[in-house]
């Protein structure tokens, strides 16, 4: 298995579970921590990962990110948020309904 085939187990196994332990995933991938580490530093610069501390911590993926959703850009996202005040009201809740499925944030305030 290469690295990155490896990290895109990893994701899978995360968008499954939600929360794990670097060690579970060292020992489910047979590589060690320190590689899982790396691992996850790699794939929190592209998906929205994050690690904690202490008791009940380790390797989180955010509760709103799915594996098989399409988001949009940032780019994309924001631009649609700037045009949101420009519509009328239906267009602006159609608007809304797409920020809210397709946003990493849904719809800023």
């Amino acid at each position: 298995m290469t690295a990155s085939e490896r990290r895109n187990a990893i994701l899978e196994v995360l968008c499954l579970r939600r929360h794990e332990t670097r060690e579970n995933i060292a020992f489910e991938f047979g590589v060690s921590k320190r590689t899982i580490e790396y691992d996850i530093l790699m794939l929190s610069l592209d998906y929205p990962i994050y690690t904690t501390q202490g008791n009940g911590g380790g390797i989180h993926v955010a509760d709103d990110y799915r594996l098989e959703k399409t988001y949009l850009k940032t780019e994309q996202q924001e631009l649609l948020e700037r045009l949101l005040p420009k519509l009328g009201k239906e267009d602006a809740e159609v608007m809304k309904s797409i920020l809210k499925t397709f946003g990493l944030k849904g719809v800023k305030k």
